[in-house]
């Protein structure tokens, strides 16, 4: 996970195998270019150019992303085990609900479909009558990542499952969203003199490079949102304030008719994240499985993300008409949706190999760890379904 190698967690930096990719220089004079005509931009709007353009930005590049040979390593990347466990929930999930059909799974920056192929597969294997009436829909920024996860589930059998997104509002089913929020474009703010300041995107001609420039909020949201959290930074405090978060999840909830909002990321309620451990802020960067935390460096070349707001997350999504379900870390969560279970069948299983168990047993310990995606937050929101309905929500594993 991107969480594994963040230096506030204790973690090293691994050594660069190879020369790194430098900037992308089309993104780089495109913003440039705006900056010296306009003046200088938000870092939200500069994220959404280095991540998010089209043709050029970073998630619609051609080499991999997640994933063991790309920059981070999600937990569905990690074993298929999790995907295995999410589809105990959904299926159970669906019993509750009287079994509709059919019932659709949204997920939300589906990637390279490593968690939806597990997913699916675990469906399978188990049997589960939930299969027939799944109707898959991925929703990928980048065309040609999408075609990829479309033709990698028809080759795994799975095609006449995938609906293209966007999904035909409203839906009954479950919206999920793993580690899509921490890399939505957000603001940049810091305290200076009792006042808020938001810090900009400039140029510096002589140096050839992008710089903060701080000026005066560009909305009115970064401090409302900040007053809504009842948080007051400290003097000299730089924040990551993410407006996206609240359009993310009234998307989220008015896309469905019944059903639940599933959020796995890494994040914090608002006194935590805006807290004095963290008084630099949260911006981190991930290439080749390699964490800085320079929001300039090569651009269109490397992740970029923040810690997500928990607090403004579960308000917003209230405000959208969803109930929030709970809370909890995700080493709860997958022990109490399954996973010992699962774990235990594989150990089982005469076809398991000791090389089979063994990577395994080695991702299940990084799920659970603490410290690494076993910290991370669980996040469920549901719209006419009953608060019970999740499992995993109600588990404790004993704190360390």
């Amino acid at each position: 996970s991107r969480h594994l190698m963040d230096p506030v967690a204790g973690f090293r930096r691994l050594p660069p195998p190879g020369p790194l990719p430098e900037s992308d220089p089309v993104l780089v004079a495109r913003l440039r270019d705006e900056i010296l005509r306009d003046g200088p931009v938000t870092y939200a709007h500069f994220m959404d150019v280095a991540l998010y353009d089209p043709q050029r930005g970073y998630y619609a590049g051609e080499s991999a992303r997640p994933g063991r040979e790309g920059d981070f390593l999600t937990a569905p990347e990690t074993h298929p085990i999790f995907g295995h466990v999410l589809a105990r929930t959904l299926s159970g999930a669906w019993d509750t609900m009287g079994r509709p059909d059919p019932f659709t799974l949204v997920e939300y920056a589906a990637g390279s479909g490593a968690l939806a192929l597990a997913t699916l597969d675990g469906l399978r294997r188990d049997g589960s009558p939930l299969l027939e009436a799944l109707r898959y829909c991925p929703i990928e920024p980048a065309e040609r990542r999408l075609d990829e996860l479309v033709q990698r589930l028809d080759a795994a059998g799975f095609g006449a499952h995938v609906t293209r997104g966007p999904a035909h509002p409203p839906a009954v089913g479950c919206v999920l969203a793993n580690e899509l929020l921490d890399a939505l474009p957000f603001h940049r703010a810091e305290l200076r003199d009792g006042r808020l300041r938001e810090v900009l995107v400039g140029w510096d001609p002589g140096g050839e490079r992008f710089v903060d420039v701080a000026a005066d909020p560009t909305t009115p949201a970064l401090e409302q949102r900040l007053r809504d959290d009842g948080v007051e930074l400290a003097d000299g405090q730089r924040a990551e304030i993410r407006l996206g978060d609240e359009r993310w999840i009234d998307e989220a909830g008015r896309s469905l008719e019944r059903g639940m909002v599933l959020v796995f990321d890494y994040g914090h309620e608002a006194r935590e994240l805006y807290g004095p451990a963290r008084r630099g802020g949260t911006l981190r960067t991930y290439l080749r499985h390699m964490v800085a935390s320079d929001p300039y460096g090569r651009v269109g070349r490397q992740d970029i993300t923040a810690h997500v707001d928990l607090t403004a997350l579960v308000r917003a999504a209230t405000r959208a008409g969803l109930t929030h379900l709970g809370t909890t870390r995700q080493s709860d969560f997958l022990v109490g949706s399954g996973l010992g279970e699962l774990l235990n069948a594989i150990q089982g299983d005469p076809a398991t190999t000791l090389a089979d168990y063994t990577a395994v047993r080695s991702a299940v310990i990084r799920m659970l760890d603490p410290v690494a995606t076993g910290g991370f937050a669980v996040v469920a929101f549901g719209r006419d379904v009953p608060a019970g309905i999740l499992p995993g929500l109600a588990w404790r594993l004993p704190r360390r």
